[in-house]
């Protein structure tokens, strides 16, 4: 898909033949032709783009959904899913970001089966995948446009057991049926740029719709992909002369896709924002789903580690039991975190971590440690020591601690 992008100086300009723009003073519109004078034509532009020295820039029409929504002092913001955004609980969750110090949602586009949560327009060609959960997603963006709360669309990549079924030449699989996990989820294929491309088609609808950041997820192969992989069958695309070894091979496919969407979605004037492991950032490359953590925070606006206590190995960062010290485990990732990002410099993306907001009972065999006000706080005071500003809160259910402080 190619993207014709327009440009245009920031002194008055007319077109000539076609693509060329020309400053206004280079042609009178009632004079003779521009075949009588040449040279003078030429002369004159040259002039022109003299004027445009390193303070004068160039100015890239892009696409304007009808929607303003400004970007808050920080993010903080909440996970949305579909059926929550189009019924009942809407209310409740705009009140709570309005009545506190919160301002965003994550909401669902694409979920994680790899269903739309709404009906996009007739003739569109993914009517077939869609869920009717937001009967009408432009009002509900309204309403946040209303209320000042910062809109962020959810697509989910990789992990897509719709198209999976649909297109099994695009999944990877095992013994002539496609592969799916020890939870029944498919996944597509990183190498294969047909499905960077309809995901990204995906995040142009959204971004129509007036979203103003698109957030990636599940943008990496299958967890544990470098023990099983030999038994798959499935395309390498064009990554198939690829020299360097499958660990980077696939680390090249997973940040290559991150800089496509960037690209193609510059026009909508949108955010780019993707959400990956946690421990990525504290290995030089995962082994086997393709995430590097400096490689795609280099392509992306937003990158936002997965940094649950709960999901973390005992003793990690030397923390007996990382779900037992929300604090201790946040301090600890921040550090490595920041310390990355300081080698990017002036590339270096917005740091907007999810935090938990959930218990996790399959990590005890007794009482479950809980998750509340004082551990919420505790995530966001760890952070904030730390000099980031900006968090999202998950919970899988968007039922959300109450009486939290979140004042950054």
């Amino acid at each position: 898909m190619i993207r014709k992008l327009i440009y245009k100086p920031l002194i008055s300009a007319v077109a000539l033949t076609g693509a060329l723009l020309m400053p206004a003073q280079s042609i009178d519109v009632h004079a003779e032709s521009n075949e009588a004078k040449p040279m003078k034509l030429h002369h004159e532009r040259q002039t022109s783009l003299e004027l445009l020295d390193s303070e004068t820039k160039f100015q890239r029409f892009t696409y304007d959904s009808g929607l303003q929504f400004d970007y808050p002092d920080a993010v903080r913001g909440i996970y949305v899913t579909g059926p929550s955004a189009g019924g009942s609980r809407f209310e409740g969750l705009v009140d709570l970001v309005d009545t506190t110090d919160l301002n965003a949602m994550v909401i669902d586009i694409k979920e994680d089966h790899g269903n739309l949560t709404y009906k996009p327009e007739e003739g569109s060609p993914f009517e077939d995948i869609a869920l009717n959960y937001m009967d009408d997603p432009r009002k509900m963006l309204e309403v946040l446009e209303e209320k000042g709360i910062y809109p962020i669309a959810r697509i989910v990549v990789f992990k897509d057991s719709v198209l999976a079924k649909k297109r099994p030449e695009l999944s990877f699989k095992e013994n002539g049926k496609v592969w799916v996990n020890n939870k029944g989820e498919a996944f597509v294929n990183p190498f294969m740029k047909e499905v960077w491309e309809y995901n990204v088609d995906i995040a142009e609808e959204a971004a129509k719709l007036g979203f103003k950041e698109i957030q990636f997820d599940y943008v990496r192969f299958p967890e544990g992909f470098e023990r099983y992989a030999d038994r798959f069958d499935y395309s390498l695309g064009e990554y198939a002369d690829f020299k360097e070894g499958e660990i980077k091979q696939r680390v090249e496919a997973v940040t290559d896709f991150v800089s496509y969407a960037r690209k193609e979605l510059e026009y909508y004037d949108v955010d780019v924002a993707v959400d990956i492991f946690g421990y990525a950032a504290d290995v030089v490359e995962t082994p086997g789903i393709g995430q590097n953590f400096l490689e795609i925070s280099e392509n992306v606006d937003v990158i936002s580690s997965m940094i649950y206590p709960s999901h973390w190995g005992n003793n990690y960062f030397g923390i007996p039991m990382p779900d037992k010290e929300p604090y201790r485990l946040v301090t600890e990732y921040a550090k490595v975190e920041n310390d990355l990002l300081a080698q990017l410099g002036d590339k270096s993306p917005t740091s907007r971590p999810w935090l938990q907001d959930f218990e996790a009972p399959w990590l005890y065999s007794g009482p479950t440690k809980q998750y509340g006000k004082a551990e919420v706080e505790a995530q966001i005071k760890a952070l904030n020591e730390n000099g980031i500003d900006e968090f999202l809160l998950w919970n899988s259910g968007n039922t959300y601690t109450k009486n939290v402080d979140y004042t950054p």
